[in-house]
């Protein structure tokens, strides 16, 4: 019965809409900061006299940091308490982007953002669990629009956000912003956050014992995992010792990690949440939903800078219509969740999604901007319709007292999807680029009439700016590769949207084996 009643702790007197507020004013800040350094990465290499491939670590070790930390927050929370664990994580996260707005050089960046990461990794599964136990049931639906609206939106308005204050102002701007929406929220979580029963935190003497082994197996499994991703193509992936090393360091700890989590007493991540059918299948939907979300979001940018002559700005400027979208759709998912099945709303994303990446694999050189923002908006637009059932129908079963946990999972699955998806487009891109350029070159003949023509013409244009015959016909030959390697990447990022496509459609059976409730 004192359990009973404990999970029975009634809903906080304080408006749920005002908690909403403050819980996500702190993970926006923190989701923004995943993406927004994208595209200053060459003005925060040359500031800091390093190279470009170096200063990926700035956005490698933030995510390492973070993705230990994410499983962990369930833990945390019941050693700290939940309310005290999220003020340390907002206050550890303000403190250490103000030290990565100062820092003096590359090593001293990548050691604040490993800080940053460890804050910023409790931030989103706490707030999630703070929303689903601040709402009742019947509108919890609403509650993951509102928190949708932080995770989803964030990364897609990052690019934009990040290019336009390093091109107006300084890159170290992109991290002092941090401190003033940093020190607000510890002010609104502190006066409006109340722990209920299952959430306040318990003391060693009262039975909480620490899981050091698991806890080390973790660190080293996830760490060792994000730096592979990361480094794979660059180092050709099992080309590199390195990466073959890092491959099988990481697997044995988290072989070794489950089998310790699942025998032991006192565990430090949870993983018999996953006998709960819902809940299994809604973490590998997350896990898919952050592969192909984070993947296109980066694959778009590239196309647009490297093939269609954007500036950093301009591509940024055409994600963000889709973004603005996915905030105008996502209350109303909230809506049509207490009248529809949430897997019906799933399925209807998934379709939807698949349609607009479908569309953006009918892209090409000469696309104009209308037509690739309307296709990129549908796309953004399937995305509403999937983060908000997903997370419902994932916490269905779960007993409030396992909150914490199940919400570290699920949201560690969608950053490991958002790692897994990147590594996967990068080096599909350059695959394929390659298949297609073998393919395309077989068709460039010294037969081909329609080649022959097409080098004389352009050999007599060049000869009348001045070069002789023998120059210009080097230079027309020249001119048809390049445009040959184009063409071959374009076909390239063609093939990568398509796959996307393939993925979404793919897991809509998966929706069909998911439990009901009234």
């Amino acid at each position: 019965m004192a359990a009973t009643a404990e999970y029975a702790h009634p809903l906080p007197t304080i408006n749920p809409w005002l908690i909403a507020a403050t819980v996500m004013m702190a993970t926006f800040m923190e989701v923004l900061d995943t993406s927004v350094a994208n595209v200053s990465l060459p003005h925060i290499a040359g500031n800091l006299s390093a190279g470009v491939d170096e200063s990926t670590w700035v956005l490698t070790s933030y995510l390492v940091s973070n993705a230990i930390v994410l499983p962990l927050s369930g833990w945390f929370s019941a050693l700290f308490g939940r309310k005290r664990f999220f003020i340390g994580c907002v206050v550890l996260f303000t403190l250490s982007s103000l030290l990565c707005g100062l820092a003096p050089s590359l090593p001293m960046l990548v050691l604040f953002r490993v800080i940053q990461g460890l804050g910023g990794g409790g931030m989103q599964p706490v707030s999630q669990a703070i929303l689903v136990d601040s709402f009742p049931r019947q509108k919890q639906g609403m509650a993951m629009a509102v928190y949708g609206m932080g995770v989803v939106v964030a990364p897609t308005l990052g690019p934009t956000l990040g290019g336009w204050i390093t091109d107006n102002y300084s890159w170290r701007w992109i991290f002092l912003l941090n401190v003033p929406v940093g020190i607000i929220s510890v002010l609104m979580i502190s006066l409006l956050i109340i722990d209920p029963a299952h959430a306040v935190h318990r003391t060693f003497k009262q039975g909480l014992k620490i899981d050091f082994i698991g806890l080390g197996l973790l660190s080293v499994g996830l760490g060792f995992l994000q730096i592979v991703l990361d480094k794979g193509q660059r180092d050709d992936w099992f080309g590199s010792p390195f990466i073959i090393w890092g491959t099988i360091i990481s697997v044995t700890a988290l072989i070794a990690l489950v089998i310790r989590e699942l025998t032991t007493e006192n565990p430090v991540v949870d993983l018999h949440l996953f006998k709960d059918r819902n809940f299994a299948i809604s973490t590998f939907m997350m896990y898919t939903l952050g592969f192909v979300l984070y993947s296109t979001t980066l694959l778009l940018p590239i196309l647009m800078q490297t093939l269609m002559g954007y500036t950093a700005m301009e591509s940024g400027l055409v994600l963000l219509p889709g973004g603005l979208v996915l905030l105008g759709i996502l209350p109303f998912v909230g809506i049509l969740l207490g009248r529809f099945q949430p897997r019906w709303i799933v399925i209807t994303g998934l379709v939807v999604m698949a349609t607009g990446l479908f569309q953006l694999s009918h892209l090409n050189l000469y696309a104009d901007a209308r037509s690739t923002v309307f296709d990129w908006a549908i796309s953004r637009m399937g995305t509403a319709f999937l983060f908000v059932p997903i997370n419902v129908m994932a916490f269905y079963f779960v007993p409030p007292g396992k909150m914490n946990n199940a919400s570290g999972l699920i949201n560690l699955s969608r950053n490991i999807g958002a790692s897994t998806g990147i590594s996967f487009v990068t080096t599909m891109l350059d695959r394929r680029a390659q298949f297609h350029q073998d393919i395309l070159a077989g068709n460039l003949q010294g037969t081909n009439l329609h080649l022959r023509e097409a080098l004389s013409r352009i050999t007599h244009m060049m000869m009348t700016r001045g070069p002789d015959a023998v120059h210009a016909a080097m230079q027309a030959q020249g001119m048809v590769y390049q445009e040959l390697q184009r063409q071959a990447m374009m076909l390239s990022f063609v093939d990568n949207f398509r796959t996307m496509g393939v993925i979404c459609v793919c897991v809509i059976p998966l929706m069909l084996a998911m439990k009901g409730r009234k």
